[in-house]
């Protein structure tokens, strides 16, 4: 008899799951505590911005014309408890108010309601980005012959979907064969393609998530800090990213310099990590983070800086400043701790007009930033502008033609903060381009 699974919290991470464990061929029942997400999810539409997403659930959600029917969502911990076999739970683990540690209120919540609904034999899967140990501690909520398994999560934004059906690695912690042996039939779809499975204990499971983005953002902040090098000494920080990137032992991603990092997993994840470290007993550890978080936050403040220095050095007031981008990455609606809003609004409470543009960003932007200005179209943002900011590397910025935006700017100046667009195509349409740790002609 077929598996059928339930998803335990609908956001970017649950969504994605549910509609991905459905096209895998799993009837599967998603259940959140917000009415009008269900509401949304159940008509086959996402609050979120994430390529393929929309499409995959309607193709999956039941009551839509042509769909499987194998997607459900509800409300009832009860029904949840009842439908399934298998339950992932994928509820949200921000940063706590004022400190670095993760809050784990919604995970707590997550088990304490699901706990009193579940079948004998049934298995909880977290999937949520938890502090190495909390496993240990959640399995002894459930009842006795119930099992856990940690699952983390690898998806990046803008490629969840993928990552979800084909992914680089699927990691298990498990304290069972038969916990192992139902996840293997979970995902024997990716396995069979050659995505390898990795089986642990809980606290390496727990471990390999914050791992990995910690020594992403390390990658990151590392280049950022040559780009700060670079700067002091004339050299080109992307053609040293290119040089030492050919050395295989390094690689080429996550070396392209400019403002850095945001998002709701990276900086969360690094500063839970040293805060759990610190838990521990193991901070000395990871006191190598603190410098990574303070290379990625002083990356923000240079680029204010360099506007500055743009518009005429000593301030902002009167000055008309284009900002390019939301987002803290491209494809994707997602504005938590964003670089470039966090600039926007820095020059903004320094006196600048700000207007800002973003492909999909606009309205969560809004929402978090109400007093600064937008516009409809990356030209519209860029009229009468003293400097433009490019902040976010969409595609459609690549794109641009610097000759139509050039009659539309009051001063042909543009401070690429991703190192994305090309700057002899700027330079050749009259635009002063300057770059992140590049030299300036």
């Amino acid at each position: 008899m077929a598996l059928k699974l339930t998803v335990i919290g609908t956001g970017y991470l649950g969504a994605t799951h549910a509609a991905a464990m459905a096209e895998l061929g799993f009837e599967v029942l998603g259940l959140d505590v917000v009415p009008e997400k269900i509401e949304m999810l159940g008509q086959g539409r996402v609050p979120m911005y994430e390529p393929g997403l929309e499409e995959l659930l309607r193709k999956h959600v039941a009551g839509i014309e042509g769909s499987s029917g194998r997607l459900r969502f509800t409300t009832s911990f009860e029904e949840v408890g009842a439908f399934g076999d298998v339950h992932f739970v994928c509820v949200n683990t921000p940063q706590k108010h004022g400190e670095y540690a993760c809050d784990m209120s919604y995970v707590e919540s997550a088990f304490g309601s699901l706990a009193p609904h579940l079948r004998d034999g049934a298995l909880v899967v977290g999937k949520s980005t938890v502090p190495v140990g909390s496993a240990a501690r959640l399995a002894a909520v459930l009842p006795e012959n119930v099992e856990l398994a940690w699952n983390p999560e690898f998806l990046r934004e803008g490629f969840a979907v993928d990552d979800t059906l084909h992914p680089d690695r699927i990691v298990v912690g498990v304290e069972s064969e038969r916990a192992e042996k139902l996840l293997r039939e979970v995902y024997a779809g990716p396995v069979g393609e050659g995505s390898p499975f990795v089986v642990t204990d809980f606290p390496t499971a727990e471990l390999v998530k914050t791992a990995a983005n910690s020594f992403l953002a390390t990658k990151i902040s590392f280049i950022n800090a040559m780009a700060e090098v670079c700067e002091a000494a004339d050299g080109d920080v992307v053609k040293l990213a290119e040089a030492i990137g050919h050395d295989d032992r390094i690689g080429k991603k996550f070396l392209r310099a400019g403002i850095g990092f945001g998002g709701g997993c990276l900086p969360k994840d690094i500063r839970a990590f040293m805060a759990r470290a610190g838990e521990l007993g193991a901070d000395q550890a990871l006191t190598f983070l603190r410098e990574v978080d303070s290379v990625n936050m002083r990356r923000r403040g240079h680029m204010v800086e360099l506007a500055r220095e743009a518009v005429g050095g000593e301030t902002f007031l009167g000055k008309r400043v284009a900002v390019l981008g939301a987002t803290f990455k491209p494809d994707s609606d997602d504005v938590r701790d964003s670089p470039a809003l966090n600039v926007a609004g820095q020059i903004h409470l320094q006196g600048g007009q700000v207007t800002v543009y973003d492909p999909k960003g606009m309205d969560n932007a809004r929402r978090l930033f109400p007093t600064l200005g937008y516009a409809p179209s990356a030209v519209e943002a860029v009229r009468g502008a003293d400097v433009v900011l490019h902040l976010t590397e969409w595609r459609e910025f690549r794109d641009l033609d610097p000759a139509e935006l050039a009659e539309a700017a009051a001063t042909r100046i543009i401070l690429d903060g991703r190192n994305a667009l090309d700057p002899v195509t700027w330079r050749e349409a009259g635009w002063t381009y300057r770059a992140m740790g590049r030299p300036r002609a």
